[in-house]
């Protein structure tokens, strides 16, 4: 019995074990409402693993701090899950480059009909052949999978540090306007009540009307300001639940100690230059693409050489004659000697050198910029804080002047709304100081800066500093 026909029953015979079933999974949106487990989040961060962020003793009972609201953005933000799932979709490609192509059987039946000799029989045969093309090249094509395995890895990480820091910034952002907020309810509300007091007062004849329409013009800009400002804060949340994976009506406490710096010296450009391709995720990410592709342009070069399969055939003819042999094909390299997909291969190479070039080269004169807007803030935090204390011996000194008779009723309210105007200014100077800071840090790949230990270092974050 020939060979080919004993394989050709063993295939058909036998299951296929390995074969893997479908399995459906339904869209749902049910997960999309659902507020994190907050035990759960104890445990993940306490035992995260990422190459920037650091474990942390999550507590959600005394108020979200800052870092506490970029880790719980890591495990519970639900963009990162979608992200994640492309390191599934990288390891399924490097098994897929890993796997041998399967051998080709081809049998054939001829059955004589009409008129033939009484010898003749009915002729069958095949042939069982191995493609070698995917062995020339499948070494390269592995790494160059890995690699890109590797790369998607880097920049999962990258984006979730991307999300940690947002989640801080949101966090300062969120205090921010807090205080702010804060400060033009308190003065609207203590020109709510002077404009009914002096209502009163007008009645009984001891305030003129203009002193009056002074008090409530700046009782309607001061309110105007109020409600601004709360809606910021109101919009500010949704912002911080969204980066947190929380929903947009929750609404976690933050920690009260919280504060914003008043001055930051971080250290200098050269300093943060040192190493940086190694710290910026994104550049080693870039880095083990680069590599993948370097392994894609091997794979395509090896793939010019011809398409060559090997095997052997058996046949029995109709004379009754049994034909088994060797059988080798191989295509004519005359036209596509792969040729087209070596260059744009090579292309690619070359723009994924070039973008990380750029990549370079823009994030080190990002960072040069940071420093100097660092530098140009502690300046403004400096001016806005050293004016604050004669705005307030203004407003002392105008009120007074104001019960003796000795100053207008508009000059008070112009001091007192440029008090608090004052205030909530040298808020957003300091707010834009953290910005700076979070996005040094996004920027330099470190975890935190006032944390590197190294002169000369930053002003402590603890110190609190809010008018």
């Amino acid at each position: 019995m020939s060979l080919l026909l004993v394989l050709l029953g063993m295939i058909l015979g036998i299951p296929l074990p390995a074969c893997t079933l479908y399995q459906p999974v339904p869209l749902s949106s049910d997960a999309a409402g659902a507020t994190p487990n907050m035990t759960r989040i104890r445990i993940a961060a306490h035992e995260i693993a990422h190459p920037i962020l650091k474990p942390l003793d999550f507590d959600d009972r005394n108020g979200l701090s800052p870092d506490e609201a970029a880790v719980l953005a890591v495990l519970a933000n639900p963009g990162l899950r979608a992200v994640r799932d492309q390191r599934a979709i990288a390891a399924g490609q490097v098994l897929q480059a890993g796997i041998l192509p399967n051998p080709r059987l081809t049998y054939f039946l001829s059955i004589p009909m009409g008129v033939f000799p009484a010898e003749t029989v009915t002729e069958f045969g095949g042939t069982l052949m191995w493609d070698l093309q995917t062995l020339i090249n499948r070494g390269a094509r592995v790494e160059a999978a890995e690699a890109r395995a590797q790369a998607v890895d880097l920049d999962v990480a990258w984006q979730e540090w991307q999300v940690a820091q947002a989640a801080k910034l949101a966090t300062y952002r969120l205090v921010t306007l807090r205080h702010q907020a804060q400060l033009a309810i308190e003065l609207s509300d203590f020109l709510t009540d002077n404009v009914t007091q002096m209502r009163q007062a007008l009645q009984r004849g001891i305030l003129t009307g203009l002193e009056l329409s002074a008090a409530e013009t700046a009782h309607i800009n001061a309110r105007t300001n109020r409600l601004e400002l709360e809606k910021q804060v109101s919009q500010q949340q949704v912002t911080f639940n969204r980066l947190v994976g929380l929903p947009p009506d929750s609404a976690l406490p933050l920690e009260r100690s919280i504060a914003l710096p008043a001055r930051l010296v971080p250290p200098t450009l050269e300093w943060f230059l040192n190493g940086l391709e190694d710290r910026r995720l994104d550049l080693v990410a870039l880095r083990q693409g680069y590599a993948s592709q370097e392994a894609t342009v091997r794979a395509a070069i090896l793939s010019q050489f011809s398409n060559i399969a090997i095997g052997f055939y058996d046949v029995r003819d109709l004379g009754n004659f049994y034909r088994p042999g060797p059988q080798i094909s191989a295509d004519l390299p005359i036209f596509n000697r792969n040729q087209g997909n070596i260059a744009i291969e090579r292309a690619t190479r070359q723009k994924l050198l070039d973008e990380y070039t750029n990549r370079v080269f823009q994030t080190r004169n990002d960072i040069a910029r940071l420093l100097v807007t660092i530098s140009w803030l502690n300046d403004q935090v400096a001016t806005a804080q050293a004016g604050k204390p004669i705005l307030q011996k203004l407003v002392v000194t105008l009120r007074e002047a104001l019960r003796q008779g000795q100053a207008t009723v508009v000059l008070y309210y112009t001091a007192l709304i440029n008090l608090t105007a004052q205030q909530i200014q040298i808020l957003t100077f300091q707010q834009l100081l953290i910005d700076m800071l979070v996005t040094l840090e996004l920027e330099t790949g470190y975890y935190r800066i006032q944390d590197i230990g190294l002169p000369p270092s930053p002003v402590s974050m603890q110190e609190k500093n809010i008018p």
